[in-house]
């Protein structure tokens, strides 16, 4: 059976972190059988920065960023089973959505795959979502990247027939512990872009804990940061390739995960990289917020910091020791509980079953 994927970017995460997440996701769910065709536009930068080539596992077609190239991507959604419009591709998203709907077979599946919900979901009540609203009653159902059990409510509130929360997960062939390469070494190292909603919070739990400890360390990964702006102890590298992602996270004494605004707010929203340090063996900090125990243990899997003073508490007491235990236990809880096999064991059910009950339907 045959899958038309509407995404971002599977070829980059340049400025695209759901970039991860759809290779999991997409390469286990073809071990289920499925056939693939992800659908991608050359925008924003991201194939001029691709840190894979095209995989063996998945049919990748990058289209010019015109509506008539986005219409003609479109128009194959008709050859699918299962059609995927996600969120935040980036260019005509509105246009993309109404046109795959349109295309996509009577006996086929319909379905939005939502990998920012919280924003989504505040762009709908404050009416930035007209398209997705309308449309909605009439898909077949809604999987979210995070969010849990008040994301899932709401959408059924905006008329969702079903929401299933897929969590991000990693997959242990290309997360996994490396040797300590000089170049990350640090005692704290956060990885993200500059964004508007996360920008804040990266001051209050990453950037003022430099500044009142100028002995400590800092790495600072992903683009918009500038060094002259940082701490004297907080050095920016810019865009880090997934090929480092281990190094990066298995260099430092700690890693931080700081949750955009929107994610930390609703919880049940852990971004890739606490899976992918989780897996590695990094020791983690995260910022706190609802749910983290459904993934990693506090205090024994991940440590958790309600500020930069926890963050600073935390590290003055860090020793090597307990660092890499913790490091030990978070990767076992990773290959034990969140694999993107296990991920794809719940997406292919939801399939396989409102597959069914859609052939059924449309032949009575």
């Amino acid at each position: 059976m045959k899958i038309a994927f509407y995404g971002s970017s599977i070829l980059s995460s340049y400025w695209n972190g759901a970039a991860t997440y759809y290779r999991g996701i997409i390469r286990a769910l073809v071990a289920h059988g499925w056939q693939v065709t992800f659908y991608e536009p050359d925008a924003l930068g991201r194939q001029e920065n691709r840190d894979i080539d095209p995989p063996s596992w998945c049919e990748v077609v990058v289209y010019p960023a015109t509506p008539a190239s986005m219409a003609d991507a479109a128009a194959q959604a008709s050859r699918a089973d299962v059609v995927i419009k996600a969120s935040g591709v980036g260019v005509f998203d509105d246009a993309l959505l109404a046109a795959v709907t349109a295309a996509t077979r009577p006996d086929a599946l319909r379905m939005f795959w939502d990998v920012d919900a919280p924003a989504t979901l505040a762009a709908m009540r404050d009416d930035r979502e007209p398209v997705l609203r309308r449309v909605l009653p009439a898909l077949d159902g809604v999987l979210t990247y995070g969010g849990g059990p008040g994301v899932a409510a709401d959408y059924a509130g905006f008329g969702a027939k079903d929401c299933t929360p897929v969590y991000n997960a990693v997959d242990a062939d290309t997360h996994f512990p490396v040797p300590p390469e000089p170049r990350f070494a640090c005692d704290l190292a956060f990885l993200g872009n500059r964004l508007p909603d996360r920008e804040a919070r990266v001051r209050d739990f990453f950037l003022e804990p430099a500044r009142q400890a100028p002995h400590l360390t800092m790495l600072l990964g992903g683009s918009g940061w500038v060094q002259g702006d940082l701490p004297p102890n907080v050095r920016a590298i810019g865009h880090v390739r997934t090929a480092d992602h281990n190094a990066f996270n298995v260099s430092p004494r700690a890693v931080l995960n700081i949750n955009r605004d929107s994610m930390a707010a609703s919880g049940f929203s852990p971004p890739t990289r606490i899976f992918e340090a989780a897996a590695a063996g990094a020791c983690l900090i995260t910022d706190a917020w609802p749910g983290i125990e459904t993934f990693l243990e506090p205090d024994a899997e991940v440590l958790v910091a309600h500020d930069g003073r926890e963050v600073l508490s935390i590290l003055n007491g860090l020793t090597t020791e307990r660092a890499q235990a913790i490091g030990g236990k978070a990767r076992a809880r990773m290959l034990a509980c969140h694999t993107y096999a296990r991920r794809a064991d719940i997406v292919d059910d939801v399939f396989r079953a409102r597959l069914a009950a859609k052939r059924k339907e449309t032949a009575a």
